[in-house]
C-alpha cells in the first residue's frame, strides 16, 4: 500500500523559512517524480515544484527562487525547502506521486501559515 506523510508545516513569520519533508512507503520510491503541490484558502490546488527519479527540479514561477526540492531515495523522503516566505504562501502543502504503473496518490497535507 503506498503511502506518503508529509511534516514540516507550521507558522512562520514573513521573511521566515520552512522544511517540508514527504516520506513515502509502499513503492519503489527512487523510480518516480514526485511534486509538491499547495491549496490555499479559497484557490485550487496548484503545482509548487516536481522533482524527477534522477533528481531534476522544476519550479512554478510564484517560488522559483525561493524554494528548493530535493530527494534522499535511500530514506524515501523528499523535502521542500521553503525561504523568504510570504503571507500568500499561505496553503496545505501535499506531497504527489502519480504515475500510470501505480496510479495518484497524495498525501494528508501539511498547513502552513504565514503570518506575522
Amino acid at each position: 500500500q503506498v503511502q506518503l506523510v508529509e511534516s514540516g508545516g507550521g507558522l512562520v513569520q514573513p521573511g521566515g523559512s520552512l522544511r517540508l519533508s514527504c516520506v513515502a512507503s509502499g513503492i519503489l520510491f527512487s523510480v518516480y517524480d514526485v511534486g509538491w503541490y499547495r491549496q490555499g484558502p479559497g484557490k485550487q490546488r496548484e503545482l509548487v515544484a516536481i522533482i524527477s527519479g534522477r533528481g531534476i527540479p522544476s519550479y512554478a514561477d510564484s517560488v522559483t527562487g525561493r524554494v528548493t526540492i530535493s530527494r534522499n531515495n535511500a530514506e524515501n523522503t523528499v523535502y521542500l525547502q521553503m525561504n523568504s516566505l510570504k503571507p500568500e504562501d499561505t496553503a496545505v502543502y501535499y506531497c504527489n506521486v502519480r504515475s500510470i504503473v501505480i496510479g495518484d496518490y497524495w498525501g494528508q497535507g501539511t498547513q502552513v501559515t504565514v503570518s506575522s
